[in-house]
């Protein structure tokens, strides 16, 4: 028996450096530059697609082919259309907004936000995993951009 759980997460973080850096790394193509858990992110070339699609290679073997859903006003929006091994739910949409930080003591960061919403089938460890595996991503992000 499975246990019910929420479909979807929401973590966040505030990089110390300007929205302009900080976005100019939130391409689907250029996430290997600052996820570690990326080997590479190619753009898949199909003439036949309409869509822009970047096929990623984890460090651990997984690849997922993601689709560029929406890329707009400093957030992307993509899709995981396939993957190897195959996932163990149906799917997963994510969006990633990144708002400049106005005022107050962290003015001149900038606030990033990487949500995902999973198929019901999604298990408990699978939203766990995520979970803490944005956490990672946006840990690296901030690093990336503090080299810069």
């Amino acid at each position: 028996m499975s246990i019910p759980t929420a479909a979807s997460i929401s973590e966040s973080a505030v990089i110390s450096a300007p929205l302009a850096q900080v976005w100019h790394l939130i391409k689907l193509k250029d996430f290997h530059s600052w996820w570690d858990r990326l080997s590479t992110s190619d753009e898949v070339k199909d003439s036949s697609a309409e869509s822009y699609v970047v096929k990623w290679s984890f460090k651990d073997g997984t690849t997922y082919e993601v689709k560029q859903e929406e890329a707009l006003n400093h957030y992307i929006t993509y899709s995981i259309i396939s993957s190897e091994p195959a996932l163990t739910y149906t799917s997963v949409i994510s969006t990633i907004r990144c708002y400049p930080v106005t005022s107050g003591e962290k003015e001149g960061s900038t606030f990033v936000e990487w949500t995902e919403y999973f198929s019901s089938d999604a298990d408990a460890g699978v939203i766990q995993d995520a979970k803490f595996k944005r956490r990672e991503a946006l840990a690296d992000l901030a690093k990336a951009v503090g080299k810069k």
